[in-house]
């Protein structure tokens, strides 16, 4: 359950989305080693393969820093039926949380799933729970994950449209870390996702809006403070 789900679900990827992850990871590569990768050893040739349609998409402070954030947020904006997030670090901004809430506004069911009390990271979880005042208000559905530590990163929209990586849903991840999405536009594999999600779901707590509003006052100082400094988390 540490590990991204998506690796166990069998797709192929169209060669361009390919050529793309290649092309990332050289960029890595030397930024790190300083060595250059060339020739048919690291870079065969490919070929099309199967009918999905993917995108292999980065972002980092060097260039394209708000890729990703305009990634989801165009996605949550085009959803007419659901939304399902499973995020590993949960820390959205008023901007985003607005685009939360006027997706219920549409009547679109908004459902996300975070880390529960097994957690690495005490302080991005309280000021997680500083933004959900807002979003449970409007009827979004949040969930803590409870066997163990949450990891998965995956957001799932309309049951068509796929987007799983290393980009966490957060001011950090959005425009400081380098981060890499794969995004994939089909029905089959959004719905192996759905059935996945279900599945954490199960597992997981619903924190209701009674719940969170009768929280500890202590509680409440914590997640305030973590939540003034949420964009160094």
């Amino acid at each position: 359950q540490d590990a991204p789900h998506w690796r166990d679900t069998h797709f192929r990827i169209e060669g361009p989305a390919v050529a793309q992850m290649q092309a990332a990871f050289m960029e890595n590569w030397i930024e790190v080693t300083g060595e250059v990768l060339h020739g048919p050893e690291y870079f065969p040739e490919l070929r099309a393969a199967g009918s999905e349609l993917a995108q292999f998409m980065v972002s980092s402070p060097g260039g394209g820093s708000e890729s990703a954030q305009l990634l989801y947020l165009m996605s949550i904006a085009a959803a007419r039926r659901s939304i399902q997030l499973s995020a590993a670090y949960f820390v959205p901004d008023d901007n985003e949380v607005r685009q939360f809430v006027e997706a219920r506004g549409r009547g679109v069911r908004v459902q996300i799933i975070v880390p529960g009390p097994v957690t690495d990271s005490a302080a991005v979880r309280r000021a997680s729970r500083s933004t959900w005042g807002e979003l449970l208000r409007a009827g979004v559905e949040i969930y803590e994950y409870q066997p163990t530590f949450y990891h998965v990163k995956v957001m799932t929209v309309d049951g068509l449209w796929v987007t799983v990586g290393s980009t966490n849903f957060d001011t950090r991840s959005f425009s400081t870390n380098d981060e890499a999405n794969l995004n994939v536009y089909d029905r089959e594999f959004a719905r192996e996702q759905e059935r996945i999600f279900e599945q954490d779901r199960e597992s997981s707590r619903r924190i209701t809006l009674e719940e969170w509003e009768r929280r500890p006052l202590s509680e409440r100082l914590w997640e305030h403070a973590m939540g003034l400094l949420s964009s160094q988390l």
